[in-house]
């Protein structure tokens, strides 16, 4: 009798976990033969799971993959493998191990990852090396805790050339998308909440950031350190910072992309050079455009500048005409007149003079501005221009704004 009972209660002591946390998905995938499907039936399942040959493994409602705060909570490594369908939770602490809700390594070429749900992992989804992977229509709610420095990516890209990332829901944790060494990435069409940045780009070229939706995030579209970056029909809302940020970014395209109440500044240019800023509307943000620290040889024509409390902010002695082929920019507050009738104003529009520029320099002459001095300085200058200091000018502004649609997603902003 005292033999059965430590029988039972040893049976009891190795089962309970199991039947407590769930069914243990890695045998079942082992036992996938390669290149078949594996389709989960709905419960709580174990992890964390290593898939080390082409397979497909699809969920549905009510399938969930656990990892226990372990590591990674599934790991690609193998070509053409397909993950679709599940709910990913519990993956591990670790920074220096890029713990994940699901790892993509440089054997997984060709991976799809699609339409699942992956919650409270450190990092969302790591491609890690991985070639030509399809990241499509998942939801990723990242960590809320610590400082927001301190949680994960919602997708971690690193030197995983050709890359697609489309239609992702992404919210909380630190960047929504952030990639690093890579390029031939293309990331389109997703949405992103409550982040540091919802895209962050560091030394990747030849790639694309388009049709994306930014909203309340520190920063919409960082493009840093890269060459040959399209950012095309993005829409930036809310933002703490800045919309688009150009730094150290050259022979790139900004265009038909939309930002609206930036706290601070719609579009920054650092130290960028030989870009086409093209067809974008940037309203109602503390500056519309800030150009510094050398940005030159930019094109910067058929923009809508509308309702910013400053619309430029350009420090220089030399003129800079943002008109090129007879077409320059929209200005909300630049009252003009079109007698011929062919869309461009008839005069020159000037954003800044040289008590602008005074104030960039030494904010404290802001309790100056009312005394009678300087109302002079600013009635010279607008009657005779040549008194104005170099800096940006319109030769050929425009009469109507560029329009730009926000996407049905961004309409519900908030929620």
């Amino acid at each position: 009798m005292r033999l059965l009972k430590a029988f039972l209660f040893l049976l009891m002591t190795l089962a309970g976990p199991v039947f407590a946390s769930g069914t243990p998905l890695q045998p079942l995938v082992d036992a996938t033969a390669p290149g078949a499907v594996l389709r989960l039936a709905p419960g709580q399942y174990v992890g964390p799971v290593h898939l080390a040959h082409p397979v497909t493994v699809i969920g549905g409602p009510g399938v969930h993959l656990d990892g226990g705060g372990q590591g990674t909570v599934l790991t690609v490594d193998a070509e053409g493998v397909r993950v679709e369908g599940l709910r990913l939770t519990g993956s591990g602490d670790s920074h220096e191990t890029k713990d994940a809700g699901i790892t993509l390594t440089k054997a997984a070429t060709g991976a799809v990852i699609e339409g699942n749900l992956l919650q409270g992992n450190l990092y969302g989804i790591d491609v890690h090396g991985a070639r030509d992977a399809m990241i499509a229509r998942n939801v990723i709610e990242g960590r809320q805790g610590h400082r927001m420095n301190q949680r994960g990516n919602g997708i971690y890209v690193w030197n995983a050339p050709g890359t697609v990332i489309e239609g992702n829901d992404i919210r909380w944790g630190r960047d929504g998308i952030f990639v690093n060494t890579s390029k031939r990435n293309v990331f389109r069409g997703n949405r992103f909440r409550d982040l540091r940045f919802a895209v962050h780009y560091m030394y990747a070229n030849d790639s694309e950031v388009s049709g994306n939706l930014s909203m309340g995030n520190h920063l919409g579209f960082a493009v840093m350190y890269s060459k040959k970056v399209r950012v095309l029909d993005n829409v930036s809302i809310g933002d703490r910072d800045h919309g688009v940020m150009l730094n150290f970014t050259n022979r790139s395209v900004v265009r038909g992309n939309y930002v609206q109440d930036g706290a601070k500044k719609c579009l920054f240019v650092y130290n960028a050079h030989k870009n086409e800023i093209v067809d974008n509307r940037f309203e109602r943000c503390g500056i519309g455009i800030h150009f510094t620290a050398g940005s030159e040889r930019n094109d910067v024509t058929g923009n809508a500048f509308v309702g910013n409390r400053t619309q430029v902010k350009y420090v220089s002695t030399k003129w800079l005409d943002w008109a090129a082929e007879g077409r320059g920019n929209y200005w909300s507050d630049f009252v003009a007149t079109d007698l011929d009738g062919n869309g461009i104003a008839d005069g020159t529009y000037r954003p800044n003079d040289s008590i602008d520029q005074m104030l960039w320099q030494q904010p404290a002459a802001r309790l100056l501005l009312g005394s009678p001095a300087v109302q002079l300085v600013q009635w010279a200058q607008s009657a005779f221009p040549a008194l104005t200091p170099g800096g940006v000018m319109d030769s050929a502004p425009l009469m109507r704004p560029v329009e730009i649609a926000v996407p049905d997603w961004g309409k519900s902003y908030g929620g």
